[in-house]
């Protein structure tokens, strides 16, 4: 029989790309993916340092897994193993593998297994050369993520990402119409391009090409969707625009990161824009797609974030209207500035904002779906729903459920009502 491998992913799109991409290492080499949650010969958890929670629950799974089956092999990867390398050895795996050498997995593992030893893959990323892994299939979904860059500039008071993954680092467009290319063959209709900082993509390439450029590169033929990862305001000037309005395929669905809706914690957090050039690019977006989603992060209970700084945020999160708002509390990072600042924010203060961001955005979300009740739209069918039909998503990243489908194929729906989660509708 073929050993099994099980993968764990924690953390963002980029690490679900990276996933997929040591998985196809691994079945290359004859290995069975696993179910999640099943008996395995190799557990692979490829973990995410960007919170304290993130930290928790990667060493929660790692230890999980060891109980599980405790004469697998365990590899550990990810940002949490680029950060505390050797300091993992004590959880038992057979291999700490950081954000470099992937493509190496199987071999480094199967080196650690007939030595016997443990080996610590985990070298600086600064300065190394964008890792050019690559997939071709993407298990269980009917959209593939690609990565199209990697590492991050940016020197943001709370972030801990810089020194996990590296400098700026781009995927050339060839690359990038190739992958697509084998994806599209695959059955992929929808691709998502993903990066750690998408918005500084081709900015350490020889030739420059910029986001649009990368993106125009993966609409080849068969792809009918493009969705774009997590972008800064500060790219969508009218050229960017207007270069994206030329591509059919490019989703109305843009996810700018935020953080604070308040120009004083956006200092303190050193994020490079203010909320009128947020607000600039929303309007630029919008007005070439005026149903276009925008879904943003936002953090709270920043250090000094005083009572007025928060419904800043809460107003001008209702003054953009977006369709969904990831919260978060702010979490200490070790050695970052924001870490060492004064006037940190009781745990309380931060959970009772976080409830309050959340229920506006609850209603906020509501109120984009209500904007297409009876509309007919495209939707992508995934997966089968809970009440026995299917459920798939529109170019706006809206769920929706309908009586029947095939996974994978696109269908026109006619949006009738609004649930918990999405909509319903029925197919026209």
């Amino acid at each position: 029989m073929p050993k099994t491998v099980c993968f764990t992913t924690l953390g963002c799109k980029v690490n679900q790309y990276d996933t997929q991409a040591m998985l196809e290492q691994f079945e290359q080499k004859g290995y069975r993916a696993a179910e999640p949650g099943a008996a395995a010969d190799v557990y692979v958890v490829n973990t995410c340092t960007v919170t304290g929670t993130g930290d928790k629950k990667s060493l929660q799974i790692i230890r999980r897994c060891r109980r599980r089956n405790p004469q697998a092999q365990l590899v550990v990867t990810g940002c949490l193993a680029q950060r505390l390398g050797e300091k993992l050895r004590d959880t038992g795996a057979r291999l700490i593998l950081g954000n470099q050498y992937r493509a190496r997995v199987v071999e480094l593992l199967e080196k650690a297994v007939a030595e016997n030893t443990q080996i610590v893959a985990v070298e600086a990323v600064e300065g190394v050369p964008y890792e050019m892994l690559s997939i071709h299939s993407h298990e269980g979904h009917t959209r593939a993520v690609m990565k199209i860059q990697e590492g991050c500039d940016n020197r943001c008071t709370y972030c801990i990402i810089p020194s996990v993954r590296g400098s700026i680092r781009s995927r050339p467009l060839q690359a990038i119409r190739e992958e697509a290319q084998a994806l599209a063959q695959a059955g992929f209709q929808e691709l998502v391009l993903t990066g750690i900082h998408l918005t500084s993509y081709g900015r350490d390439l020889a030739d420059h090409p910029s986001l649009a450029q990368a993106v125009k590169a993966a609409c080849v033929e068969g792809v009918t969707r493009i969705r774009l990862g997590s972008l800064e305001p500060r790219v969508a000037g009218e050229a960017f625009v207007q270069e994206l309005c030329q591509l059919p395929q490019l989703c109305p669905q843009f996810h700018l990161a935020l953080q604070s809706g308040s120009d004083s914690v956006l200092r303190r957090m050193k994020r490079g824009y203010n909320t009128t050039q947020f607000m600039a690019a929303v309007e630029r977006i919008r007005a070439a797609w005026p149903m276009a989603a925008f879904t943003t992060d936002v953090i709270v209970g920043f250090p000094g974030e005083t009572e007025e700084e928060f419904e800043q945020t809460l107003r001008f999160c209702q003054s953009v209207g977006f369709a969904r708002l990831h919260v978060f509390p702010f979490s200490p990072r070790e050695t970052t500035p924001a870490a060492q600042m004064p006037d940190q924010i009781a745990e309380s203060v931060k959970a009772d904002r976080v409830r309050r961001l959340i229920a506006l955005g609850d209603g906020l979300a509501a109120d984009y779906r209500r904007g297409f009740l009876g509309k007919t739209v495209p939707v992508l069918v995934e997966e089968p729903d809970h009440d026995g039909g299917m459920a798939g998503y529109t170019p706006e990243y809206i769920h929706v459920r309908v009586p029947e489908g095939k996974s994978g194929s696109i269908v026109s729906v006619r949006l009738t009502a609004l649930t918990e989660e999405g909509m319903t509708g029925e197919i026209v």
